[in-house]
């Protein structure tokens, strides 16, 4: 088929791999504008255009799909179909009608399960045991259209979002191929979401990172996992901010006020919380890299006695 490519992270470029290598004719390829990037702050191509580069693909990057001068361009384009993967503008009801099958999006979770914007984050963060694809066709609700295909994975009890993620990949872009050979066949059913299990992944703000000890062991230790390797999550000791890539929640109890450094041995210390403690794992200091606990303390040490700060 025709196909307009709406994409623009890396989880994005296995998908329009598959597109291509299936034969399918990408007659544009649209993704978000070029960004600053690393300490230079020079302007950066995506993921998508990058790839949409080597393969000599017509590539457009609009900041908006608002005006009719955009929408108009997308029509000219009389593509059977657009797909959408992590494209991250909102598209009107003039987009999703400027091809002549609509768009359908991979979506990295089980509709209806973690609508949203950040459904591989909030599925680790909650302790779900699985995750998966579903690919949709988009209507003008928030990830609220029909279903074609879904696939499933289980999230393991210390996997990050980071791996989630990176497993995902490339099960989208087999789906989504799959799924374009349907519709172009004819083959393809459309199944309306259930109204049973729906949740929605709200987007990660920054201030969510900061650890707060008066919440249980568990759910700081998921939240280490969920927000690994972005945003990250935050623990400040002696007015220092650490980062901390991997904890692990205890449930030993200590008669100590959340935050209070009960234990320290080659692991890392262990921190008191609301229920149970975490033990910090993995920790980066400012400036530096980041690197085992156990290692980091020899330059940082960390005490027993010690508090770190609430938020």
């Amino acid at each position: 088929m025709r196909v307009i490519f709406a994409g623009t992270p890396a989880f994005a470029v296995p998908p329009l791999q598959a597109i291509l290598d299936a034969g399918h004719d990408v007659a544009l390829a649209l993704t978000q504008p070029d960004r600053p990037s690393g300490r230079g702050l020079a302007l950066t191509p995506s993921p998508v255009k990058q790839i949409a580069l080597r393969h000599n693909l017509r590539i457009e990057q609009p900041a908006s799909l608002k005006s009719e001068a955009v929408q108009q361009q997308l029509r000219d384009v009389q593509a059977d179909i657009m797909v959408v993967v992590a494209y991250g503008l909102l598209l009107p009801r003039a987009v999703l009608q400027a091809t002549r099958k609509g768009a359908i999006n991979i979506h990295a979770s089980l509709l209806p399960r973690w609508r949203g914007a950040a459904p591989i984050q909030r599925a680790v963060e909650a302790g779900d045991t699985q995750t998966g694809i579903t690919i949709m066709q988009l209507d003008e609700g928030l990830d609220t259209g029909p279903t074609y295909l879904a696939q499933s994975i289980p999230i393991a009890d210390l996997d990050t979002a980071g791996a989630v993620h990176d497993r995902l990949m490339p099960l989208g872009a087999q789906l989504v191929v799959e799924c374009l050979r349907q519709i172009a066949e004819g083959t393809a059913i459309a199944r309306a979401q259930p109204s049973e299990g729906v949740t929605y992944a709200r987007k990660i703000s920054k201030s969510e990172g900061a650890l707060d000890w008066r919440e249980p062991a568990g759910d700081l230790a998921r939240r280490v996992r969920a927000f690994n390797p972005a945003p990250g999550t935050i623990a400040r000791l002696r007015d220092q901010e650490l980062k901390v890539w991997a904890a692990v929640a205890l449930e030993r109890a200590f008669d100590a006020a959340p935050g209070a450094v009960v234990e320290v041995d080659e692991h890392g210390p262990i921190i008191a919380c609301g229920t149970g403690s975490v033990r910090l794992e993995v920790l980066q200091r400012a400036g530096a890299r980041r690197m085992n606990a156990g290692e980091l303390m020899r330059g940082f040490p960390i005490e027993v006695g010690e508090r770190f700060d609430l938020p």
